[in-house]
């Protein structure tokens, strides 16, 4: 969706364009072939009209009335059913120009030779001989005969034909001509997305807009080959479409099918109601789809779609989405997705069980800024079953998200001062038993934020955290009872906890600072406070399965913090010698950061008495020192040279290559620990997650106490704008292992492109046996994608992916997607498979057939392609 300027309301472009030319290739494409099967069979069906609207009656009858063959081109004027065009007197101030390489006068009548341009207005008329009429405006040319320019850049080419200036009307024969498209230099350019250009034997032109076009062609794709085009007796053009009765749809050269009546988009701002394109695909688990949709354009900013699919083995599947585009940043997306399930089959020893996995899932997506300084934003899904998106969402990395998340809130910012009224919902599924799940609620919460302000002239910063909110929280777990020593048939039970009514907070939390500069070293004292009540707490010790018991006692929870800050001047090395210059030909920089923060919270004896909601909740007594050091390398170029057709140049020198580049970065960072226990927060043998952890690592590490952290690597290598590898390493110094591992690589060189991730974790369970071992949480997992070419580029192009679990040693996704493009026609076809446990193990075929200016085919859409 691009925005149009001066403040008016956006355009759907791409996505209008794109339903309104799929409705067009239904007319095309898919409902013809069976009018044309019908056609024979029954008489009347001929004069059926395939357009969401049919032509007015008197309109069928004046056409039914034109010239249908050869032998009927409007050459005898005794055949024209027009009006005829009187001359108007040439507008005062609009001046014809006239260039040639002979000129010669008789009264009001010019005669011009050799090379001949006649410009007015925005009309350009070239032609080896023009002869021009000043008083009423009629031109005829003869010989090369060319017209540019007008409203709606129109390019005519002809052997020969006249025009009235003044009424911008004429009459062309031998055409080849176009809308759309406009001639820079030595090149034409598509002044639309979806350009109109057709042939004819004679063209009348009625207007500034409309046109008859006789015994021609008419299509979106370059001329003089195109991949696709409709050849008709007469083409009507009325500045916003061009209808045709009995086409011939050609294809690749190819006459193809027979169509009655068929319309073109010629302006492509315009969007039309109608049907979609029709849903056609096979998958293992589905069965058969099929399915169409309707596209309803409520008006210039809002539309609406609304569809279903039928799966053969599975049932009906609904869907819809609501379109709106406001001024500014304003808009209301809203989308629905569900399916009537008749149930998975599944054998299993001789036993057949049949699985419901329907659901439904909805999202709505809305902004509206007030002004620039007050906004209102909601970002909300419901989801009614994990194992619907598991089972059924056409996106991997979508269809293993276990959380759900909406937000509501409006915010008022003015000078880094914020306030702001919330209410949100956290949804995280367990497992795929119904109940095991997190349900978190924020409702109502009212927050008033500071950024780091100066006071008044001391030097000192200070800055603020303030809210007000309800909470609610329900939980269910899957617990498994343990009796004896070997239980012959384990079962699981599902126990909850849940929070009766509301708990209000209260949360107050300011911090001061003083930031001091000496030379080039920078030390940043700080201190704080946080008071924070709760209307209702819990139990310090967990009950028999785990889950915390509520207490209706308040609780109020206080600190104190104090820290500072120290950065050391950066250590930094130019290396510019003739043997650095030759192997990189660059100049190198190294630079060395090394940064020092130590923080201290106390007060905080009652943590355990606290209920949980978010990372306020998880505060702790602390005593920590963090350090780490960023290195550095930069790339500087030797010289400027010019710029590439996809670079910005420097704004100074106009050139590109100036500037420095990082090339490498590594950070290595870790924390010290002065108080393991941190203040009798840490419970040995289970998983604790504190705000002091919460954000340094991946892993969440505090099984029992410890007095330092695992050490963190960050690297990233740049060498190019279009490649990338970054490698994310944890390594537990206490344990002596990995405790998680993530590298990620891109390279685009260029058609070829290639990715590759690799995801490694080994983070404690929830609890830790009396040995010290855990039931550890252990992913080993990689990804990987190969492709060739893009989804524009003519001929073939391909690309696959692949997800391997590497600890379970089996397929997770993967795919593979081929594609063949013409000038302007093109083809992709695709095979997926999906394999997550017993919930789904599918194939899928998918495909989808293009037509430039018309619309695609297919139920490959864009958002799932791997180009």
């Amino acid at each position: 969706m691009n925005p149009i300027q001066h403040g008016k309301r956006r355009e759907f472009s791409t996505r209008a364009a794109e339903q309104s030319h799929a409705m067009h290739c239904v007319r095309t494409a898919c409902i013809f072939w069976f009018i044309t099967l019908m056609v024979q069979c029954h008489p009347l069906l001929a004069a059926q009209t395939l357009t969401m609207q049919a032509p007015v009656a008197a309109e069928v009858q004046s056409r039914a009335e034109q010239p249908q063959n050869n032998a009927d081109l409007p050459d005898d004027p005794s055949l024209q059913k027009y009006p005829e065009a009187k001359a108007e007197p040439q507008p005062t101030g609009t001046p014809v120009s006239m260039e040639s390489d002979t000129q010669t006068k008789q009264e009001n009548i010019y005669t011009l030779t050799g090379d001949v341009v006649l410009t007015y207005k925005s009309y350009v008329l070239r032609a080896d001989k023009v002869v021009y009429d000043s008083e009423s405006g009629d031109a005829t040319g003869e010989g090369h005969l060319w017209l540019t320019g007008g409203p709606d850049q129109e390019d005519i080419h002809a052997s020969h034909g006249t025009m009235n200036l003044h009424l911008q009307t004429g009459r062309f024969y031998d055409v080849t001509g176009s809308i759309g498209v406009k001639q820079q230099g030595n090149r034409r350019v598509y002044t639309s997305g979806n350009p109109f250009l057709f042939t004819g034997k004679v063209v009348d032109k009625k207007g500034p807009d409309e046109y008859v076009v006789y015994d021609g062609t008419m299509t979106s794709c370059q001329l003089p080959h195109p991949d696709w085009l409709l050849a008709s007796k007469k083409v009507w053009v009325d500045g916003d479409q061009a209808h045709a009765y009995n086409s011939i749809f050609h294809l690749l050269r190819t006459p193809i099918f027979y169509m009655p009546y068929v319309t073109h988009p010629v302006d492509t701002d315009q969007r039309e109601s109608g049907f979609l394109i029709p849903v056609l695909g096979q998958s293992s688990t589905k069965g058969w789809i099929i399915g169409e949709q309707i596209y309803w354009v409520i008006d210039r900013s809002t539309d609406m779609t609304v569809g279903t699919e039928y799966y053969s083995r599975r049932g009906w599947a609904e869907n819809a989405s609501f379109r709106y585009r406001g001024f500014g940043e304003d808009v209301l997306n809203v989308r629905y997705a569900g399916l009537l399930d008749r149930g998975l089959s599944q054998t299993s020893g001789g036993v057949t069980t049949i699985t419901n996995q329907g659901g439904e899932d909805a999202t709505l997506i809305a902004r509206h800024d007030f002004d620039t300084q007050t906004r209102a934003v909601a970002n909300v899904e419901y989801l009614s079953s994990y194992v619907y998106r598991q089972a059924f969402s056409p996106n991997f990395n979508q269809a293993i998200s276990s959380e759900v998340t909406s937000t509501i809130f409006t915010t008022h910012n003015v000078d880094g001062l914020a306030a702001s009224l919330w209410a949100d919902r956290f949804q995280s599924f367990e497992s795929t038993t119904n109940g095991n799940e997190v349900r978190i609620f924020h409702f109502p919460e009212i927050d008033f934020d500071a950024t780091e302000h100066r006071l008044r002239k001391t030097g000192l910063e200070w800055s603020m955290e303030s809210s007000a909110v309800g909470l609610k929280r329900t939980e269910g777990e899957l617990i498994t009872p343990i009796t004896g020593t070997a239980p012959t048939q384990p079962f699981s039970l599902l126990v909850t906890f849940r929070t009766p009514g509301v708990v209000e907070r209260l949360d107050f939390h300011p911090q001061v600072s003083y930031p001091i500069h000496a030379g080039q070293w920078l030390f940043r004292p700080t201190a704080g406070m946080r008071d924070t009540f709760y209307s209702r707490s819990q139990q310090p010790t967990l009950d028999a399965n785990g889950l915390p018991v509520q207490s209706n006692n308040w609780l109020n929870r206080k600190d104190v913090e104090a820290g500072f800050e120290m950065r050391p001047p950066v250590i930094e090395r130019d290396f510019t010698s003739a043997k650095v210059e030759s192997i990189f030909k660059r100049d190198l920089r190294h630079t060395i950061e090394a940064d020092m923060v130590y923080r201290s919270v106390n007060g905080i004896s009652n943590f355990n008495d606290v209920l949980r909601f978010d990372a306020i909740d998880i505060a702790s007594n602390t005593n920590e020192m963090d350090y780490g050091v960023t290195q550095r390398l930069f790339l500087r170029p030797l010289r400027t040279r010019p710029c590439k057709q996809d670079e910005k140049p420097d704004p100074v020198t106009g050139k590109c290559g100036g500037g420095t580049q990082e090339w490498i970065s590594w950070y290595i960072g870790q924390k010290y620990f002065f108080d393991p226990n941190f203040g009798g927060a840490l419970t040995a043998g289970r998983r604790n997650v504190l705000d002091t952890t919460l954000d340094f690592s991946g892993v969440a590490f505090l099984t029992g106490p410890r007095d330092i952290s695992p050490a963190i690597s960050r690297v990233r290598i740049r060498t190019t704008a279009k490649t990338d590898l970054e490698w994310d390493l944890d390594y537990d110094t206490k344990a002596g292992r990995i405790a998680a591992s993530n590298v990620f690589a891109d390279f685009h060189v260029g058609d070829y492109f290639a990715g590759l991730s690799h995801a490694r974790l080994d983070a404690p369970g929830e609890t830790v046996t009396s040995t010290g071992t855990s039931q550890v949480s252990n992913f080993n997992q990689i990804r990987l994608l190969l492709g060739y070419g893009n989804l524009i580029k003519r001929g073939l192009s391909a690309a696959a992916n692949v997800g391997y679990d590497l600890g379970q040693n089996s397929l997770q996704y993967g795919a593979l997607q081929t594609s063949y493009n013409w000038d302007c026609c093109g083809l992709n076809i695709e095979y997926r498979k999906y394999q997550l446990g017993s919930v789904r193990n599918e194939g899928e075929y998918r495909f989808n057939f293009t037509l430039a200016g018309v619309g695609t085919a297919g139920n490959l859409r864009h958002a799932e392609q791997l180009f």
